[in-house]
């Protein structure tokens, strides 16, 4: 049962890719919503569920909190360096000039394709894990198994949404973006066949996903966000990111 609602997350993820494909002449408020969804993800999906599974304290912080932050600064960490080694390879001098001024914040993201594909990556990775969650839900019980089916396959929309909008903002080409959006289609099927064979401590889960929350939290606040309103600071934008944190906040709502 599992593997078959997978195969429903397999085509939601697929839809959202498309549908990122399809509104490129409106990139500011595709760059909203996914900023919203991103931050819905995180905020009301993936750091209470890390909470839950990870809450032990180290040093008198819960440990997926502390992970949630050394998430945070890996990605930040992930891209000044590889900003610094492609600058280092040389840069165009007209992108160079620009990155002194106003408009350096865009051509950055141009000039640093792997920053699209390492957080695509971790799109694909957090995937696996959606099947794998699903699959122990439903060895769990039916009616866990249906509460998380509903989410997952909800939210990879999102995912897909979010996933071809990371790998094209920095650059990448569309077969690349096309490439990553199938992966992490797939990555739910293969993580919800997966559970046949194993079981996944729950404590590591937790684990992983306040990493993770940190992660998508920076790509979403420090780089998603600003980008949509370099050139369109438009109210429509503001509203685009309210609608995916309250797409989120519906689908955990029904899912709970």
């Amino acid at each position: 049962m599992a593997v078959f609602v997978a195969l429903g997350a397999f085509l939601m993820t697929l839809f959202g890719g498309w549908t990122a494909q399809r509104v490129t002449d409106r990139r500011h408020l595709v760059l909203g919503l996914a900023g919203g969804l991103m931050l819905g993800v995180v905020g009301l999906d993936l750091l209470p569920e890390a909470m839950h599974a990870a809450g032990q304290e180290v040093f008198g912080v819960p440990q997926a909190l502390l992970l949630f932050v050394g998430g945070f600064l890996v990605a930040h960490l992930v891209e000044r360096l590889l900003a610094v080694r492609q600058a280092s390879h040389g840069a165009d001098p007209k992108e160079s000039e620009a990155l002194d001024g106003h408009d350096g914040h865009a051509h950055a993201h141009e000039r640093v394709p792997q920053v699209g594909l390492t957080a695509a990556a971790a799109m694909v990775g957090h995937s696996l894990m959606d099947g794998i969650a699903l699959g122990a839900a439903f060895q769990i019980g039916g009616g866990m198994g249906a509460a998380v089916a509903l989410a997952v396959v909800a939210h990879d929309f999102a995912d897909g949404f979010n996933t071809y909008t990371l790998t094209s903002l920095y650059g990448n080409d569309r077969r690349k973006a096309v490439m990553m959006l199938v992966a992490d289609a797939v990555a739910p099927v293969v993580g919800a066949a997966s559970t046949l064979l194993f079981t996944l401590p729950e404590e590591l889960l937790g684990s992983y996903l306040g990493f993770f929350g940190g992660a998508l939290l920076y790509l979403a606040a420090a780089e998603i966000l600003p980008e949509a309103h370099h050139e369109h600071p438009a109210r429509s934008t503001v509203l685009c990111t309210v609608v995916g944190v309250a797409f989120i906040w519906l689908v955990v709502g029904i899912a709970g």
